[in-house]
């Protein structure tokens, strides 16, 4: 690829974040840099101190972000004069799901788009719902679960995010929505299972999940609403980087 070409390849896919979900789309950036062959094998990417200003991140959320797709095996580190952060010589194969192939793009979309038109909705449908003692109570043990993994349970913890997420639809009073909610979760699921767990986007959902449960219970519509779409965008964003 001709210089200016790879240059402004590179200016394309390593541009400022947008999103809260810095984390997230930092990885996404990375994994699409190298699945594009913008940053091919065996080459160094742009200085730490570059890279973060030119994705407009921390230099801790960069390093969390390599260290993720480094222990995915997409990148390695080297030390020395000549060290820095390149791209593996060999590739991971892509991820595939439990069951069939991997997603093309368009079906990819198909799950994401379903899932947030559900999951917005129900969020939102919740919080304008008066809620009973026993549907808070509901709530807030479903909270508790999802964010109170152990160390080493960490494979536990998708089955606690779904339980969460389903029971926000229950709490909808909608048995309609809450099977909806539980097929897209089924798909969501399988794609889930074809990516790595990272501890530093666990930590990031619990947060989202709690300001999400907040604003249901407070019985702010607009504000679960915004949560949760800010929270699925971050789950979407490692979808599309990995997948």
């Amino acid at each position: 690829m001709p210089a200016h070409g790879r240059r402004d390849a590179a200016a394309a896919v390593f541009r400022p974040v947008r999103t809260r979900n810095a984390f997230e789309e930092t990885v996404e950036r990375l994994l699409q840099a190298i699945r594009l062959g913008v940053a091919a094998p065996g080459e160094r990417l742009p200085a730490e101190r570059e890279l973060a200003a030119r994705l407009g991140v921390s230099r801790v959320t960069l390093r969390e972000a390599i260290r993720a797709v480094a222990d995915a095996g997409y990148v390695e580190s080297r030390r020395g004069r000549y060290g820095g952060t390149f791209v593996a010589e060999d590739l991971p194969g892509l991820p595939r799901p439990r069951r069939g192939a991997a997603p093309s793009g368009v079906e990819l979309e198909d799950v994401l788009t379903l899932r947030r038109v559900l999951e917005s909705g129900a969020a939102e449908a919740a919080a304008a719902r008066s809620l009973s003692p026993a549907d808070r109570q509901h709530l807030r043990v479903r909270l508790t679960d999802a964010t109170d993994v152990a160390p080493g349970e960490e494979a536990e913890y998708r089955r606690r995010d779904s339980r969460l997420h389903l029971a926000i639809a229950e709490v909808t009073g909608s048995a309609s929505l809450t099977s909806a909610v539980a097929d897209v979760r089924t798909g969501v699921n399988e794609l889930l299972d074809a990516i790595p767990l990272i501890g530093a986007n666990i930590e990031h959902s619990d947060e989202q999940h709690r300001l999400i449960v907040e604003a249901i219970l407070s019985g702010d519509a607009p504000a679960a609403r915004a949560a949760m779409d800010e929270h699925l965008d971050g789950t979407a964003a490692l979808l599309r980087g990995f997948l």
